[in-house]
């Protein structure tokens, strides 16, 4: 099969990994400014923090009998997932939390690490996140584009009670402040649809089940906005507001790259796009009997690359996170003033109400489950085969 040519296959990194230019202008990073000449190494520290995701090799089959390494057709899957592990760092630990090799972490650390290990039972793995594909219409094994990696996270958002994250996915270049309000102070669910589904907790998806129980009030935020910034190539009159996002505290960066090579995007500096590449074939790592992960293969400890921005794929997925309703309003006020202020095109919108035109907006629920052994179905997608179902009922 094609993917067996990548299955012991180490991929040699696309750009050459320079070390940053002497340069007056300053760096941006996921809503951070870094000056390279006063401050180079705080600058480098700030990326190595990040947690890098990249294809990895020898783990179990997905679905049981599928690929063992996501070599040559994970990328955007990887992207999406370190866009998804920076807004649980700023939920549990914060932005300004900093990683340092050989140093101890807190348990949240190593809490969040375990939701993206590639194991069938981890939350955000790349087995769950292949396996909600296909209902999205993509076969394990295709490669996703930016969206699809977005709808994807929302699903398997639903299932994780730990984090309790609210995930917006615009429609249509257009984010609707009412619907996310009423997405984030939704209620909790009621005891019965809790005790229905108890069981699946202690599977795949719901291991990350809050102790406390189910959280009320504002629900932390992770707003993504699919775009496509021109037909061919970016157009150039979006590329000031493009990296205005990058300037906001609530930025999660930016998923995409170019045909079929995803990137996840973490800055700026001048014209250039400052960026972490999956392209890189790791072992699989599994967690430790103390529930700790050796996480040296997390964190890329060079230099990021950076690409002229003008060389960018039109198609991408800007993400933001908002922790408290504070933060969304100052996010809404930054988009007016940032990006909405140019007269041209505008990158998005950002509307007050939902628009009448458009279907009824219905915050996104947990599919029911029952304990008959059906199948779980989301929509009228199978997520799982019936025995990986058995198997998750049994755990």
């Amino acid at each position: 099969s094609v993917l067996s040519r990548y299955e012991n296959q180490i991929t040699i990194l696309s750009d050459y990994l320079e070390e940053f230019p002497e340069s007056d202008e300053p760096v941006w990073i996921l809503g951070r400014q870094h000056h390279l000449n006063t401050d180079k190494s705080k600058l480098l520290l700030d990326v190595s923090a990040r947690l890098w995701f990249t294809y990895r090799r020898k783990f179990s089959p997905i679905g049981g009998t599928g690929p063992s390494s996501d070599a040559g057709w994970g990328c955007m899957l990887r992207c999406g997932q370190m866009m998804l592990a920076q807004a649980l760092i700023c939920r549990h630990l914060g932005r300004d939390w900093q990683w340092e090799k050989h140093k101890e972490q807190p348990e949240e650390y190593h809490r969040i690490l375990r939701c993206f290990l590639d194991r069938k039972d981890c939350c955000y793995s790349i087995h769950q996140m292949a396996q909600m594909g296909v209902g999205e219409g993509k076969s394990i094994g295709e490669w996703f584009g930016p969206n699809t990696v977005a709808q994807v996270l929302k699903k398997l958002a639903l299932f994780d009670e730990w984090n309790s994250l609210a995930v917006y996915v615009s429609m249509d270049n257009t984010v609707v402040i009412e619907d996310i309000k009423k997405m984030c102070w939704s209620p909790p669910q009621s005891s019965s649809t809790a005790h229905s589904s108890a069981h699946l907790h202690r599977g795949a998806l719901g291991r990350n089940k809050n102790a406390a129980g189910f959280c009320t009030g504002w629900k932390p935020l992770l707003l993504i906005i699919p775009l496509r910034l021109g037909i061919n190539h970016i157009n150039p009159v979006y590329i000031d507001a493009f990296k205005e996002c990058f300037k906001m505290p609530q930025s999660l960066g930016a998923l995409g790259g170019k045909p079929n090579n995803a990137y996840y995007f973490i800055g700026f500096l001048g014209n250039e796009l400052i960026y972490l590449d999956p392209h890189t074939t790791q072992s699989f790592v599994d967690s430790e009997e103390n529930g700790t992960v050796d996480d040296q293969s997390f964190h890329c400890q060079q230099p990021p690359h950076r690409m002229k921005i003008m060389n960018l794929d039109p198609s991408v997925a800007l993400g933001f996170f908002c922790k408290e309703e504070c933060d969304f309003d100052n996010w809404c006020s930054l988009v007016q003033k940032e990006i909405l202020k140019q007269q041209s095109l505008r990158m998005f919108e950002l509307v007050q109400k939902h628009p009448p035109h458009w279907p009824p907006f219905i915050p996104p629920a947990k599919p029911e489950v029952t304990t008959t052994g059906a199948e779980l179905i989301e929509s009228t997608d199978k997520l799982f085969e019936l025995e990986e179902e058995f198997e998750i009922l049994s755990v």
